[in-house]
Parts: C-alpha cells; structure tokens; sequence
C-alpha cells in the first residue's frame, strides 16, 4: 500500500464531513428566517405603525418570492455552479436578514423579499445537490436536512420573543440574530467553492448529454402537484388550526399547544420517512399513505372530540413532515443527473408555493361564506385525495423520460 493512501482517505473522509456540515447549516438557514417573524408581528407592526394586511405581507412575500424566483435557480446554476450559487445566495440572505431591521418599513419590505429570493436557491438547489454529493445516501441525507430545517425553523418561532426582550435588541435585534447563523454557513462552505464550476451531465446510450423538457413531463407535473398540495396542507394548518378548535370549545393557549403538537409530529416523520423509501424499489405506498393520513385528520377535525383532534393533528403533522422529504427525494430519485433535479425542484417549488399560498385565502374565504369550519376541513380532506393519485405517479420507479423533437 503506498504511504499516500491514508492520508488521502482521510482528507476525503474530512472533505465528506465539511460538505455534510456545510449542507446541514445551509438547511438551517431556510426557514428560521421566516419562522422567527410571525410571534413578532404585533410588536413590528405596533412599533412602525403599519396595518395588519401590511403586517401579514411580511410572511407572505417570501412565499411569493419563492414561487417567482424557483425556476431561475438552475438556470444560474448551470451557469457559475450550484456552490457557488448557494454562496452568492447566502450573501444576499446575509445582506437581507440585516438590511431588514434598518430604517422602517421600506428596508422591512425590502428585506423580506431579498431574505425570499436568497432562501428560494437553497429550496432548489439542495435536493440537487445531495443527489450529486450523496447518490447512495439520498434518503439518509434528505432527512437529515430535513429534520435540521424544520427544527432550526422551530426553534426560531420559539426564541425570537425572548431574544426581542434582551435589553437593546428589541425585534431588529432578535430578527437580525439568524445572521449570524447563515454567516457560519457561509465561512463553512468556502471550502466548496475550490470544486470545478459547472454540473456533470448524465448522458443516453449514444452518449449524448440528456436533455430533458420537463414542463412536458407528466412525472414532473405529478409531483409539482404533490410538493404543492402538501405545502398547502401544512400552510393552511398553521394558519387556521387554533381558530378551528376555537371553534369546538378549545381556549386559546391550548389551541396553541396542539398547533405545537402537529409541529412536533412533523419533524421525526420527515427523517424517517426518507430512510425507509430509499430501500424500497418504489414509493407509491409511502406517498399514497401521506394522503390517507390527511383524509384521516380531516375526519378527526370534523367529529372534534379530545381524542380525534389529537390524532388528527398527530396524523396530519407527519403527514405534512413525510410527504414534504418524499418531495424532495422525488427531485432526486426521478431525475437523471443534479442539474435536472434543480429544474425539477425550482419548477415544483414555484408552483408548490403558490398552491401553498393560495390554500389559507382560499379555506378562509369558504369559512367566511358559510361562518363555520366543516366545509373548509372537507376540503382538507380531498386534498388527501389528490396527495393519493399523485403520490401514487410520482413514487413509480422511473425517471423523467427524453422527449424527441422533430
């Protein structure tokens, strides 16, 4: 054995452990942003003198930013390569979680969006990179970013009142904190900035380069809709879960706990649900299962007893937190190379965020017309129903098939 091999394993081996960490930080970095705003909102808006529909802006810009910004993401990336559009990304989300808390509702609104277009790469363009870094570790991995978003996430809706309460900070002070976190992001993965520009391309029998359309692509589609209606799901829940157990005779904080109680549900289905479909040849079970979960909640909302709402809210919490990591392990396991899973992704977060957007306004539009819940938790539940068809097509073993042009 030469006497350059060890040394060299273990360089790769740190090399995997620094890339890991670097794609875990980054995670980290995609929704504490967001989620550190909402228990803020009243202090903002008291403190600058805006109206609640301004208020509200501030969490529905980035959704927006999102769904606008999405498909662009591998087209840059194709271009300079996805590390170095992710540290181009999370400069500008440093700059935008900063510039957020100087000079008033300007540089508020601005801010917020900068901090959305910054967070729409890192949506896209870490499930492509986990399919290039990691292709034997995809479900592995997809959980683990999973798990580390969405608790980062939580735990910044839990401190960033008791950070607004530190003497001098106030909320520019608790809102300019996640900084610091996407600054270490950015200090390490500088390290991935040495690798070669550009994306590897996955080529057909002839050895030519695939090249996919997938806005033709009733795969892609399939699970656009799927990653769209799960996030409505989830959105819409967050949104008008306490005012529906108001409804059955709930109190305010508790509603608030059990709100909690879906959150927390959501964060062990998204890891696990990832390890289990990557051994499996296919994933329509597993998707199709998400759905019935959601069908099963919205039956335990609309009965509405102490037993049925907590397993309701269990069932749709993993719901939600299972068919988010299959989502994003259909971006990998049903494309051909990492840059067609960035396409994939940005195609279905852009119109996934957009159902997501839509579904909270529209399920609070029904509540509004018929002055209760029922009609609007049925809808839930047909929801289920599609998340079961699509599912079912996008966890088919398969990839995103070559369109012939003539």
């Amino acid at each position: 054995m030469r006497h350059d091999t060890i040394p060299m394993q273990k360089q790769n081996k740190i090399a995997g452990w620094g890339l890991l960490i670097g794609v875990l930080l980054i995670a980290s970095s995609l929704r504490a942003p967001l989620t550190s705003v909402g228990a803020l909102l009243p202090y903002i808006r008291d403190d600058l003198g805006i109206s609640n529909t301004v208020a509200g802006s501030l969490t529905t810009l980035p959704l927006l930013a999102f769904a606008a910004v999405s498909p662009f993401a591998s087209v840059v990336a194709s271009r300079i390569g996805m590390e170095w559009t992710l540290f181009y990304a999370f400069i500008l989300l440093t700059i935008g979680l900063v510039g957020r808390t100087l000079f008033g509702i300007t540089l508020l609104l601005a801010g917020t969006i900068i901090v959305g277009l910054a967070i729409a790469f890192g949506n896209v363009l870490l499930p492509a990179i986990i399919k290039m870094k990691f292709p034997l570790k995809i479900g592995l991995f997809t959980g683990l970013y999973a798990v580390f978003m969405n608790i980062f996430g939580a735990l910044a809706s839990g401190v960033s009142l008791p950070l607004s309460r530190i003497s001098g900070w106030g909320w520019q002070g608790s809102l300019a904190f996640w900084a610091v976190l996407s600054i270490v992001a950015l200090i390490v993965w500088l390290p991935q900035l040495r690798k070669k520009r550009g994306t590897q391309k996955s080529t057909d029998e002839n050895g030519e380069a695939i090249n996919n359309n997938i806005w033709r692509s009733s795969l892609a589609w399939n699970i656009t809709v799927y990653m769209g209606t799960q996030s409505m799901v989830f959105f819409t829940m967050i949104s008008w879960l306490p005012d529906i157990l108001k409804s059955t005779g709930y109190s305010s904080d508790a509603a608030g706990w059990i709100l909690s109680l879906m959150q927390l549900a959501f964060i062990p289905f998204s890891f696990i649900t990832p390890v289990i479909a990557e051994k499996m040849k296919n994933q329509k079970v597993l998707a199709a299962i998400t759905g019935i979960m959601v069908m099963i909640g919205a039956g335990g909302l609309l009965i509405g007893n102490a037993v049925t709402i907590i397993i309701a809210v269990i069932c749709i919490g993993g719901a939600c937190g299972a068919a988010f990591s299959l989502s994003m392990m259909f971006f990998s396991l049903r494309s051909n190379d990492g840059q067609e899973a960035s396409r994939i992704s940005g195609m279905a977060q852009s119109f996934g965020y957009l159902i997501a957007a839509i579904g909270p306004v529209l399920l609070g539009f029904m509540h509004d017309l018929t002055a209760n819940w029922v009609l609007p938790i049925i809808v839930v539940g047909f929801v289920g129903v599609i998340l079961i068809v699509t599912g079912i097509k996008s966890g088919a073993d398969g990839k995103i098939g070559k369109f012939k042009y003539s």
